[in-house]
């Protein structure tokens, strides 16, 4: 480890775990709706774990969904959304793909994202998990 204090020690994300209501459904939105592929499961846990190449993900399935409590992004101490970057051409035919998956819901469909050079949209998975996606304006 560096002496200097203004050095990150760290290299980057290995993996982003998401607890989910229901193991089955969110895997198939990982892997049928965005591409990824299943790295590695452990059946007795349960979880899996998928990935874009970049990035792992393992979905951890909840002991008891019905008395689990959503997610409150304006209340509740934890990750408020998860951030993925996709090609700029990627974006918009996405969006139509999202509107088209059940159990997702579109927050806002893409569109500029302040003054960067960046179009982004956001939207809620199967398990209610929110999600935006982020593409360099071309």
């Amino acid at each position: 480890m560096s002496d200097t204090t203004n050095q990150a020690v760290t290299n980057g994300v290995h993996h982003i775990g998401l607890t989910v209501p229901d193991l089955g459904k969110t895997r198939a939105f990982f892997l049928e709706t965005l591409g990824f592929d299943q790295v590695g499961e452990v059946p007795d846990y349960p979880a899996v774990f998928v990935s874009d190449g970049s990035v792992m993900i393992t979905l951890w399935q909840a002991s008891d969904p019905a008395s689990a409590v959503p997610f409150d992004r304006k209340n509740v101490i934890g990750l408020h959304h998860l951030a993925l970057t996709v090609d700029t051409d990627t974006l918009d035919v996405l969006c139509e793909r999202l509107k088209g998956t059940t159990d997702v819901s579109i927050e806002f469909e893409p569109e500029p994202l302040g003054e960067l050079p960046v179009r982004h949209m956001m939207c809620n998975i199967p398990g209610g998990i929110r999600v935006e996606f982020l593409a360099p304006n071309a």
